[in-house]
């Protein structure tokens, strides 16, 4: 491919501008086909409540609520005639059901505040998420605002999605916007010129363009959660200045005894090319762990990453080369600072800093390890107080409506009595009273409504009225158990103790909170089997670049070890809600059960992406020497400063999940950034080589049969054939 980018670079730098364009032009209108939530199992017991309370009753756990402010008090005739106008108009609207208000329905006292000032109208908006952002984009404009003298907010579950999806596409431009600046600084630095720090800036900025209008033509067959741009945004960014930090870097090094700029750049895609497109590959495949999840915003972070980890790699690889033609040995022009030394420059090799860190290490492998280990274990412990959740109103920035409305809620009405549980039987209604009674007599439950009527304590509270008759029909029925409080964790114990409790028939339990439990159990559940599919792949794929048993088992064991002290911070900021003033966020106890799913798919495809740098570098020095211990310094001299930068300035593209309103985007700002530095210092540094040393030249050892396996189908960075030292020890 290559030698085709050569010799056609003009036709393909005008076909790459102008995918681009059309792709950022179609992009405008992606978050339009993006879904605010995906944090439900489609497949769990709670959905099955849902669609069988739709399909008997026609109604669905209430996700709209506008929260009337009178300014005087709610049984003012003037405010009650106008608020039951807003009632009617609201049921006249189409895919609305099961709306309630105070002054529509019997002056329910939990539909009205403490103060007597204000009061709720609540409903359902039916259909599908896509459905629902429709309508509620409609209904807000609509029903939000001032009404003949009474103010009117709009909040509720639908409301929180809608604005997450409005709030991911500011936080989209707020995120680049942090982002490329600084990323154009520290590109300075690292290349002190300009036109070498611009190359992976225009790699960066086409990939992001691609890629978004990839994740269009993927939305227009698939649901997509608003997760998905975040990611693919920043990620896209940071992964194509990554790659390009890495061809920039050796075709420099091939410049300097290359006849002309078109042999080196065919030299550099011979070696670093590959060791592009192989990391592309490690981190889709990292990412496509996250497809095992059914929950719809993990997997569109898994078709997000695969889409961005190959865009990155084909621009790096046709673009970028194109790129390099046209800038020649003038990629050095218009230099800022002092010299860069070169990874070629001899005099370095033995000089430079990660050459003497190395040495250092490999003189003392076993302390260094054990101190090393036992460091970044200490500093993931707070991760063994891990307590999943998922976000809520309180992840929301402060001047959203919907979590404006919800502590409004929390605040001045009794919020328990709109926890929205139920309990669907749709085999049948017999023995409802009886089991209604025993629900009623379980802990933390003030009351269960039925068919027969209000239970408290075990005992009918409220005989059977007119407004009970909603919960039965001819050959179903169904129960609303209201909690005795709003506590996440109590209200988790009163739905594993309803799911215990016997029923007369088929009982399916449903609600948000009831979802949110089915969700983190999926997560928990499918999480080995996520873990298993990226050891299994990651091992396979690093035997076939490095051709040893030995080293993808260090790899796989070194990325995992660079992820414990991230975990173990996110724990310690977001769920215990250190820098929580500092960071601006609203601590919950609690940390989003997504995070850390698709922290490890992402943090973990880049700790592969820097092993498959540093591994095929030494492999390479170790092919040409057959030295186990100089191999591996020579080897991070030439690539570690370089594996450096890419670290530092991804992490800086990273920080612009910081510039997010959204707290579990945020977790990403702080995660992603400390596993990648953590993993290209401190393991790199100090764990990598003290493990190459410990395994010597048997580091590089396979089985006869593997090595013919590799012979055939491996890769390596340089086209030369390895030499038999590398394989088998003396």
């Amino acid at each position: 491919m290559v030698r085709f980018v050569v010799r056609r670079h003009r036709a393909v730098l005008i076909v790459a501008a102008v995918l681009a364009v059309l792709a950022g032009s179609a992009s405008t209108t992606l978050f339009g086909k993006l879904q605010g939530g995906g944090y439900f199992d489609p497949s769990a017991e709670s959905s099955a409540a849902a669609d069988a309370l739709r399909d008997h009753f026609g109604q669905g756990a209430p996700n709209l609520v506008l929260l009337v402010d009178t300014g005087k008090t709610v049984d003012d005739a003037e405010s009650a005639r106008t608020a039951t106008g807003l009632v009617q108009r609201l049921q006249a609207e189409p895919d609305i059901t099961g709306v309630m208000s105070y002054w529509t329905s019997g002056q329910l006292p939990a539909l009205r505040d403490k103060s007597g000032r204000q009061g709720l109208i609540v409903g359902t908006i039916m259909g599908d998420e896509t459905r629902v952002d429709r309508r509620i984009a409609e209904l807000a404009p609509e029903f939000g605002g001032t009404h003949d003298g009474i103010e009117v907010r709009v909040g509720g579950y639908a409301m929180m999605m809608h604005e997450t999806v409005r709030q991911g596409q500011k936080d989209v431009a707020a995120g680049e916007g942090v982002a490329f600046p600084l990323t154009l600084i520290a590109l300075l630095v690292v290349f002190g010129t300009v036109v070498g720090a611009a190359l992976p800036l225009v790699t960066g900025t086409v990939t992001t363009m691609l890629t978004m209008g990839v994740l269009w033509l993927v939305a227009e067959f698939t649901e997509l959660s608003s997760t998905a741009t975040n990611v693919a945004s920043l990620l896209g960014l940071g992964l194509a200045i990554d790659y390009s930090l890495l061809i920039v870097n050796r075709y420099r090094e091939e410049l300097v005894t290359a006849a002309d700029p078109r042999a080196a750049l065919i030299a550099t895609m011979g070696s670093a090319g590959r060791t592009v497109a192989f990391s592309a590959l490690t981190v889709a495949v990292a990412l496509s762990s996250m497809l095992i999840f059914p929950l719809l915003a993990v997997r569109s972070i898994g078709y997000a990453g695969i889409a961005v980890a190959f865009t990155a790699a084909a621009v790096s690889l046709t673009v970028l080369p194109a790129t390099l033609l046209v800038a020649g040995d003038r990629i050095d022009r218009f230099r800022i600072g002092r010299k860069r030394l070169s990874g070629s420059d001899s005099r370095a090799l033995d000089q430079g800093l990660w050459h003497r860190l190395a040495m250092m290490v490999m003189r003392r492998p076993i302390p260094v390890a054990v101190v090393t280990v036992a460091l970044l274990l200490a500093l993931g412990t707070p991760f063994l107080r891990f307590h999943p959740g998922f976000p809520d109103y309180r992840s929301m920035p402060a001047g959203s409506s919907a979590r404006q409305v919800a502590e409004t809620v929390q605040r001045d009405f009794d919020a328990a009595e709109l926890s929205g549980l139920f309990v669907v039987l749709p085999d049948g209604k017999r023995g409802v009273a009886e089991y209604a009674a025993a629900l009623s007599s379980l802990d933390d439950v003030a009351r269960v409504d039925t068919a027969t009527g209000s239970y408290v304590k075990g005992a009918l509270a409220i005989p059977a009225t007119a407004a009970h008759q909603r919960f039965e029909t001819d050959d179903a029925a169904y129960l609303s158990v209201v909690p005795a409080t709003t506590d996440r964790r109590a209200v988790d114990a009163v739905i594993r103790a309803v799911r215990a409790t016997p029923a007369p028939s088929r009982a399916l339990v449903g609600g948000v909170d009831a979802a949110n439990m089915d969700a983190i159990h999926v997560l928990t559940a499918r999480a080995p089997y996520a873990l298993g599919f990226v050891v299994i792949a990651m091992g396979l794929l690093l035997f076939l670049l490095t051709g040893s048993v030995l080293v993808p088992v260090l790899a796989i064991v070194l990325s995992a070890l660079s992820l414990t002290a991230t975990f173990g911070a996110l724990v310690w900021i977001f769920q215990e809600g250190r820098l929580s003033g500092l960071l601006g966020f609203t601590p919950t106890g609690d940390l989003s059960a997504v995070v850390p799913v698709m922290l490890f798919a992402v943090a973990f495809g880049l700790a592969m992406d820097y092993q498959v740098f540093l591994l095929s570098r030494i492999r390479e020095e170790y092919e040409n020497t057959g030295d186990a211990t100089a191999s591996v310094a020579i080897g991070l001299e030439r690539i570690g400063r370089i594996v450096t930068a890419a670290a530092v300035l991804i992490s800086i593209v990273f920080l612009g999940f910081l510039a997010s309103d959204i707290t579990f985007m945020k977790a990403f700002g702080i995660g992603l950034p400390l596993a990648v530095l953590a993993d290209a210092t401190v393991v790199r540094g100090f764990l990598l080589p003290a493990t190459l040393r410990l395994g010597g030249r048997w580091t590089w050892w396979a089985p006869r049969p593997l090595r013919r396996v590799h012979s055939r189908f491996g890769l390596r960075e340089s086209g030369s054939a390895p030499a038999e030292v590398a394989v088998v020890p003396s």
